[in-house]
């Protein structure tokens, strides 16, 4: 007698079993993401648990309770008429996000799309339906191992305190609440 894992492992061709079992595997490693960061936000000292992304090659600082999803780039839908820095559309589970190119915003040369490349959405509650193109995203980082460096002040709102970590790396501190407030961001039109 057949047992019904035999049968079924005998009706799933190799290819499609290894596409599923990928999948799954993503979509634990998403929610066991999703579960940390909603324990850091839980903590009762928020401030001292951020989100580390790399944008191009600078190290940047997120506040947890400023940040939706973290999920895969996928076709990105150009719009046309709008400014370089407006990468844009990205459809997640069908809600459209703008997908935004930070380094460029500021100037900087264009963030590459890599295999490591990530969008980080804006939490609902900023208002905006928006999202940062990341290099990587590198994790929970604890602000307070981390040195806070003097006459550091940016000329920009958006950006904040800069640290050192332990291992030299400069860390800037990226408020998502302040870009949302900023006019240049919010005309993204030629």
């Amino acid at each position: 007698m057949t047992s019904p894992t035999e049968i079924i492992s005998s009706e799933v061709p190799k290819g499609k079993s290894d596409r599923a079992d990928r999948r799954n595997r993503m979509r634990l490693f998403q929610s066991e993401l999703v579960d940390r960061m909603q324990a850091a936000r839980d903590q009762t000292v928020v401030r001292d648990n951020q989100l580390g992304i790399m944008i191009g090659q600078t190290r940047w600082l997120l506040d947890l309770q400023e940040v939706g999803e973290i999920v895969p780039v996928t076709a990105i839908t150009t719009v046309p008429l709008t400014l370089d820095w407006y990468l844009g559309l990205l459809n997640i589970r069908g809600n459209l996000i703008s997908v935004i190119d930070f380094s460029r915003f500021q100037g900087l040369p264009a963030t590459e799309i890599e295999p490591t490349s990530r969008v980080v959405t804006f939490t609902s509650s900023l208002g905006i339906n928006c999202g940062i193109l990341a290099s990587r995203v590198l994790g929970l980082r604890n602000v307070a191992e981390m040195q806070a460096q003097s006459g550091s002040e940016s000329p920009r709102p958006w950006e904040g305190q800069s640290y050192r970590d332990q291992e030299s790396h400069g860390w800037s501190t990226l408020s998502l609440a302040s870009i949302v407030q900023d006019q240049r961001f919010l005309h993204i039109g030629l």
